[in-house]
Parts: C-alpha cells; structure tokens; sequence
C-alpha cells in the first residue's frame, strides 16, 4: 500500500520572470477527476478531519503555508507545505487534520468526484478499523 508522500513538482523559471509548475498524468500517482480549493480559512479552524475509504488526493499549498498531520496504516506523519510546487499525496484510508496559517490557499486534485459515501467521519471508528498496519 502507497504511504503519504511529497510530491515535487518541477519549477520553469526565475525571480525575474515568475515561475511555472506543472503536473502532468506522467509525474501523478492518479489522473484526477476534481479539483477543489479552500480559502479564507481563520488560522483558530481545523479543517480536514476524516479520511477516505477509495479516494486519493494531492494538496498543494498554493499560497501561504499548511501544517497537515496524517494518519495512515499506523503511521502519523506531519508535513508542512510551504512551497507552491510541492504537493502531497493522500493514500486511500489517510486520515487528516489541517491547519491553515493567514492567507493560506489550499488546493487539492482527487481521484474521483465527491461520494458521500467514501468518507470516514469517525475518528474513533477510523482507528479501531483502518490505522492498524498492514499485514501483508
């Protein structure tokens, strides 16, 4: 099973001119099928806060600053994303916690369309079913 991980992406440019960052299905874990963007989030709210049965997701913190703690196969790991062309890739059954610092923008790349169905809201039924390590 595929673990929480940085992605990065490759850079096109310089301060003069700006900078470009591109993904593309090639350097991508998955093709996405959503996009989707949080903003205007008070540095006092936790977002996040569930994990997802069959999803997989990329977050970029495309201005400002992430600090996201995640949960996976027995694992916690935390990262700080700072960097518009670093992402992170979420496995399926990640859980996570997100803290957005002032003008933080997040923006995510998900495998599927959202289904209600695929996310685990519980934290304590999360734990007791899915952070046990594999046994493979």
């Amino acid at each position: 099973m595929d673990k929480p991980r940085l992605l990065e992406f490759q850079r096109i440019g310089n301060e003069e001119i700006g900078y470009i960052s591109v993904a593309e299905h090639e350097n991508l874990p998955f093709v996405p099928k959503r996009f989707f963007w949080t903003y205007n989030v008070p540095e006092h709210i936790v977002r996040g806060g569930h994990a997802h049965k069959e999803l997989e997701q990329i977050i970029i913190a495309i201005a400002g600053k992430l600090e996201i703690k995640v949960y996976h196969k027995g694992e916690t790991y935390e990262f700080v994303l700072d960097n518009p062309n670093v992402g992170l890739y979420l496995p399926p059954l990640s859980w996570n916690i997100i803290r957005f610092h002032e003008g933080a923008i997040l923006f995510c790349a998900a495998s599927d369309v959202y289904k209600e169905d695929d996310y685990i809201r519980d934290f304590d039924l999360f734990m007791k079913k899915y952070f046990k390590p594999d046994e493979s």
